[in-house]
């Protein structure tokens, strides 16, 4: 709900409120974001000292006590006295770097806004608020959208810079959001990594100045991700109130959080400013990503919940929405480069006969493709490999009952291919310069005629046969970068032209084959973010498939997406990333936390794991709408290298639940341990098996006893309905 009145401006959800006004000088001052909070004024909150060397604007005249450099704005502009973190920086045709904003107008629109060539939340139930901020002496207007889905308890946020002016600007930096908090007391929560080991949380007491995480590195990257916590010192998973900030894009950038001199703290989250420059011409205009917030006061399950729903039900477009997603088998570790039509099909018989329902061909199929050396960019089946192409493969797929799914690389290409011996100039490359990323340049996607020579290939390709599914993957970061496309003074603009080109190939791809699913991929998690789930309903979460490292990235990703986007699968031991070795139970439990499939050649594996296989597909194929739809709970942390790690998942009505557990290393005399379920109706009973039933209240507090471990790496689901 949007209330407007006089210059207030407040937005409601069912939990939350957001407010703002325009003060008498025409500043958009933040007044409050919070849980929610009857109609009122909520500026009698600001309050005005004289501080020293915070200056004063003109219109101030003799008030030393009206100082951009310490009232909560809506959107901070530099140059002009505010010292802290920015939200607009413009450089103007004087060489000056200054932005004024002020007040103009607003209105209101039914529905949720959309963002033309990027990814957005959406709803007809929704509404958008426009607040119209002007820089009089540029000639700028700045359009503030907010998004409003009242149900889901989410907002969103994006700014569209208008030239109405007569001279070129340069926008040197636009934020999605800015968002300042008049406490200081606050943590922040951000989600890091590495390769292999993606989006682990980072908990720390926000100090004076300035903590920020970002990506330079072309894509929203392994180390750092477009989503980050604001709570309070102490909140947990059950208590205290929570601020997450996701930024849904998969490009360049940054998210900081500035404890001021006065121990206010401000939070900008966008694009990075990062070698970004984006000229804007008279009559043009600039809108940055969407950026969407999420409040609890119930701490960090309830807010994973709020965004875990608004992301299945407004962010992701599912192809297969209603009918299950299949459990897949993909041929990467059992045959890397080496197979061939026959081998291929005796995996996809072996797995059939497991119950599979997906078979995926990755890497090694198009061009000369017989290592990473050659043949990226060469979209054309290899005959040698596949005599009579897909044409002749896929129907035998088909005929085992399995679908068929194919691994691109749509955005790379290798020097040894006929792609790039015809067109040397297509790739991201600074002249006089090289610097290759597994022996693969990158392909200029801010150019039309690239994206339609390599999608014309594609498409001709996903036309020949019945293909079902596409994992599209990445597998380097972008640097020397440089486009020939575009003039010197404009190549600030590259880095956000690619990954408009990216999009706009997706939503291509997504048109063309309307019942595809695509899952995305970038090594793994290396860009595993809010924008890509638009176009890719699932992410391939991590390229470790270790049971045990995977129990660490899939919990960190859980704060803030849904289990169902997770890809996820069981893969061979000893594990190809850490050596480990893991029972195939353990493994299946693991994997079961996400989209869940098989990394190995199920031909090879013992009577006795094919056993497991058959269980664990039939208890995912069970169980799969729980998994997906249900309340995720995090029951404890795998970080703190406790006796187990274990997860719940919990049925809208509260009468299913499936409790995970996963043993630590074993030691003698282990302690019997009881495990402390959560999120159930107090005063229903439920039973798992049959054991006697016990109300829901006393799992909750006096818990669930769990079995002696025997061995490391021990697990167990617990199913337990209400009765």
């Amino acid at each position: 709900m949007i209330v407007c009145d006089k210059g207030l401006f407040t937005l409601h959800t069912n939990n939350t409120t957001y407010q703002m006004k325009a003060d008498a000088r025409g500043v958009l001052l933040h007044t409050y974001y919070g849980p929610r909070v009857a109609d009122c004024d909520l500026s009698y909150r600001i309050r005005y000292v004289d501080r020293g060397f915070s200056p004063n604007p003109e219109e101030a005249g003799e008030d030393r006590t009206y100082s951009l450099d310490v009232l909560p704005q809506e959107y901070a502009a530099c140059g002009m006295g505010d010292f802290r973190l920015p939200a607009l920086e413009l450089e103007l045709p004087d060489g000056s770097r200054c932005a004024d904003l002020r007040y103009k107008s607003f209105r209101v629109e039914a529905g949720k806004y959309a963002l033309e060539g990027l990814p957005a939340f959406w709803g007809e139930e929704g509404e958008t608020l426009v607040v119209v901020l002007e820089d009089a002496a540029a000639g700028v207007d700045v359009e503030l959208y907010y998004g409003v889905l009242e149900d889901y308890d989410v907002i969103t946020r994006a700014a569209r810079l208008v030239n109405r002016g007569g001279q070129t600007l340069k926008v040197r930096q636009a934020a999605s959001l800015c968002l300042d908090f008049q406490r200081e007391d606050l943590d922040l929560i951000t989600f890091d990594g590495k390769h292999v080991l993606e989006r682990c949380p980072n908990r720390g007491p926000l100090l004076p100045g300035v903590r920020s995480v970002g990506s330079v590195r072309g894509g929203s990257s392994h180390q750092h991700n477009p989503f980050v916590i604001l709570c309070e010192r102490g909140a947990g998973e059950d208590h205290g109130l929570c601020c997450a900030a996701g930024l849904l894009y998969s490009g360049n950038f940054q998210a900081a959080a500035e404890r001021s001199q006065f121990e206010h703290v401000r939070l900008t989250l966008g694009i990075h400013p990062w070698h970004f420059c984006w000229t804007l011409a008279p009559g043009g205009s600039f809108t940055t990503p969407e950026a969407v917030l999420c409040c609890s006061k119930q701490g960090l399950s309830v807010l994973s919940h709020r965004l875990h729903r608004a992301m299945r039900e407004r962010l992701i477009r599912d192809p297969w929405a209603g009918q299950p997603r299949p459990v897949l088998i993909n041929n990467w570790e059992a045959t890397l480069f080496d197979f061939d039509a026959e081998r291929l099909v005796n995996i996809a018989q072996s797995a059939a006969s497991l119950g599979l329902d997906l078979f995926v061909m990755d890497d090694g199929w198009f061009g000369r493709r017989n290592s990473d050396t050659a043949g990226l960019g060469d979209w054309t089946v290899n005959g040698e490999k596949l005599p009579g192409g897909l044409e002749a493969l896929v129907p035998r797929i088909r005929d085992l009952g399995m679908r068929f799914g194919l691994w691109v690389e749509p955005e790379m290409v290798n020097e040894d291919s006929e792609l790039y011996r015809q067109h040397p100039d297509w790739v991201l490359q600074a002249p006089g310069r090289m610097v290759r990323g597994r022996q693969q340049l990158v392909l200029d996607f801010s150019r039309r005629e690239v994206r339609n020579h390599v999608y014309g290939a594609l498409k001709a390709v996903l036309s020949s046969a019945e293909v079902s599914y596409v994992k599209w993957d990445v597998n380097r970061s972008l640097a020397a970068v440089w486009s020939a496309a575009l003039p010197p003074e404009r190549q600030g603009e590259v880095y956000h032209r690619y990954i408009l080109g990216v999009y706009d190939m997706l939503e291509q791809m997504r048109r063309d084959f309307p019942h595809m699913l695509i899952e995305g991929c970038s090594g793994g998690g290396g860009r595993f973010d809010a924008g890509m789930l638009y176009y890719t309903p699932q992410i391939w979460c991590s390229d470790n498939t270790d049971a045990m490292d995977r129990l660490r990235i899939q919990y960190g990703t859980s704060f803030c997406y849904p289990v169902c986007t997770m890809g996820a699968h069981v893969s061979a031991v000893p594990n190809a990333q850490t050596g480990r070795t893991v029972s195939m139970e353990t493994r299946g439990v693991a994997a079961m936390h996400g989209t869940f499939g098989y990394e190995m050649d199920p031909s090879g594996i013992s009577q006795e794991e094919r056993e497991a296989v058959l269980r664990q597909t039939a208890f995912f194929r069970e169980h799969q709408d729980l998994i997906f739809r249900g309340d995720y709970y995090r029951l404890s942390d795998p970080f703190q290298n406790g006796p187990y790690t274990a997860w719940e998942h919990v049925s809208p009505d509260k009468r299913e639940v499936l409790a995970c557990v996963v043993s630590g290393p074993i030691q003698g005399g282990p302690p019997l341990r009881t495990l402390q379920l959560k999120g159930l109706d107090p005063d229903l009973c439920y039973q798992a098996g049959g054991k006697n039933p016990l109300p829901g209240s006393v799992l909750m507090e006096a818990g669930w006893p769990l079995p002696l471990p025997w061995g490391d790496y021990q697990a167990w689901q617990f199913y337990l309905t209400a009765v």
